[in-house]
């Protein structure tokens, strides 16, 4: 079985944890490294994962996958400086950090070391994550077959050219949050209109489970399927021209590219 070290145990890295447990990983095929003594701790008691250091958590693993933030990236890179790392092995190293290209990490590891960028997002937590991968100069097909094996049990996973990975980031790694916030928006609408706060939050939710659920099992794309929900001078057409009226595409539009940006500029910066 493949051996994983999750270097971080932020959201990203305890949600590919919680993933890959849920999907029947064994816990001794996983270990985490986390700092902070009482994050590693939580994490220990609530997974029964190893949690370790850096160094000891990357000895011996076959994937390596760096979940911290951009910040953070040149410390891990410091302490795996002291594990004896090889290419040859067939070990690989994943990143999941937002806006840090396969470039950055290639020149610190072992010559032909391969390294896979990856986008993922929160919902791996509940087994339904989109994973966008990019691989760097050394990758072969075999690592880029059990990375996808890897995150395919956690939700689904998409190839794409590492110059895409920016946009990547603004739509699927973003994503769940523009998500929650209409969600949230729409509670508390409905909320204005004399429902519990608990009616409308299932009704919401559940509302947005059968949509999404309509878009993946249709061969309608979503605009054919929105269609079909407007009636001419209905109830849905009113709310519509209102959302169109108040700039609801072009906010959206806005919102991408101020995430592809500043993605681009993590990159850069590594802030």
């Amino acid at each position: 079985m493949t051996r994983i070290a999750v270097i971080g145990g932020g959201r990203i890295g305890e949600a590919l944890v919680a993933g890959l447990l849920e999907a029947g990983r064994a816990t001794k095929d996983l270990v985490v490294a986390e700092q902070m003594p009482a994050r590693a701790k939580e994490l220990a008691q609530e997974f029964g994962v190893r949690v370790t250091t850096v160094a000891d958590a990357a000895e011996g693993a076959d994937v390596i996958v760096v979940a911290v933030k951009p910040g953070d990236v040149d410390a891990v890179m410091s302490a795996l400086s002291e594990v004896e790392l090889d290419a040859e092995r067939e070990q690989l190293l994943v990143s999941l950090v937002a806006g840090i290209p396969t470039s950055r990490y290639e020149p610190k590891l072992p010559a032909g070391f391969p390294v896979i960028r990856v986008m993922p997002n929160t919902p791996m937590l509940v087994g339904e994550g989109m994973s966008v991968l990019a691989p760097g100069r050394y990758v072969k097909d075999a690592h880029l077959d059990l990375v996808r094996d890897v995150l395919q049990s956690v939700g689904k996973v998409v190839t794409v050219a590492e110059n895409q990975m920016d946009a990547v980031t603004a739509v699927s790694g973003s994503g769940p949050a523009y998500f929650f916030l209409v969600v949230e928006a729409m509670v508390d609408a409905a909320v204005g209109l004399g429902l519990t706060r608990k009616t409308a939050t299932e009704i919401v939710v559940q509302t947005m489970i059968g949509s999404a659920a309509m878009l993946d099992r249709s061969n309608e794309d979503a605009h054919e399927l929105r269609a079909a929900v407007t009636s001419p001078a209905g109830t849905t057409s009113a709310a519509l021209r209102v959302l169109e009226q108040n700039g609801l595409r072009s906010a959206f539009i806005e919102a991408l590219h101020a995430a592809k940006d500043r993605s681009a500029q993590q990159g850069v910066t590594n802030e």
